[in-house]
């Protein structure tokens, strides 16, 4: 089953909502510089409020270890997810740990080989962002990563194109942010409940093979 990750949660109607929907797990992003940036005090007071078998996930970029961990045990945040240019040394901080890969071609792939995470997940390569351009990049370099383990689509992922992605790619699970907002930081409802919905009804029906 693919599971659906939404990124970018800054209040407690936008997490409930889009558990409501149908979300595995959301993301809280710590990155000062990021417009979806939420303070740890919030994400606490929101991930304390979530119903039960609901994933977090704390999203970091080139942020201090010890930091990190504070802030991951402050909140309650489950899984770590690091989308700078950690070290795979890093990445053994936390025993679950997504890390993230912005791509442009197949040899961008070749650092996966040295990391071992429980995902890999694969955004649009941007000189100016660490994530959220609502771009999408070459979907072929993504079926080529899984043979690295677990990877999670992410860039550019909106309701008119998941269905596309999913059957294209078969990842582990899709991750979406900024295509689903009414304005930075926060999520457009009706967005949020057609993404997860087509996502979801093209999961139970996956059955596509991609051409070798």
């Amino acid at each position: 089953m693919v599971k659906v990750k939404i990124c970018g949660i800054t209040t407690p109607e936008d997490a409930l909502a889009a558990v409501e929907y149908g979300a595995d797990a959301l993301g809280f992003i710590f990155f000062k510089e990021s417009p979806r940036y939420v303070d740890p005090e919030k994400a606490k007071q929101i991930v304390s409020a979530l119903p039960p078998f609901i994933t977090t996930v704390g999203v970091f970029v080139n942020e201090d270890p010890a930091e990190m961990k504070r802030i991951m045990e402050m909140t309650g945040i489950n899984i770590l997810q690091l989308h700078g240019e950690e070290s795979p040394d890093v990445c053994e901080m936390w025993p679950k740990v997504i890390k993230a890969f912005r791509v442009r071609n197949f040899t961008d792939l070749e650092p996966l080989r040295k990391f071992r995470v429980a995902a890999y997940l694969l955004d649009t390569y941007s000189p100016e962002s660490y994530g959220g351009t609502g771009q999408i990049f070459n979907w072929d370099i993504a079926v080529e990563a899984k043979r690295y383990g677990n990877v999670i689509l992410s860039g550019g992922l909106c309701s008119e194109n998941i269905q596309k992605a999913i059957a294209w790619v078969n990842p582990y699970g899709v991750d979406a942010s900024s295509g689903l907002e009414k304005s930075r930081g926060r999520k457009d409802y009706e967005k949020l409940k057609t993404f997860i919905a087509k996502a979801k009804a093209c999961v139970s029906q996956n059955t596509h093979v991609l051409p070798s």
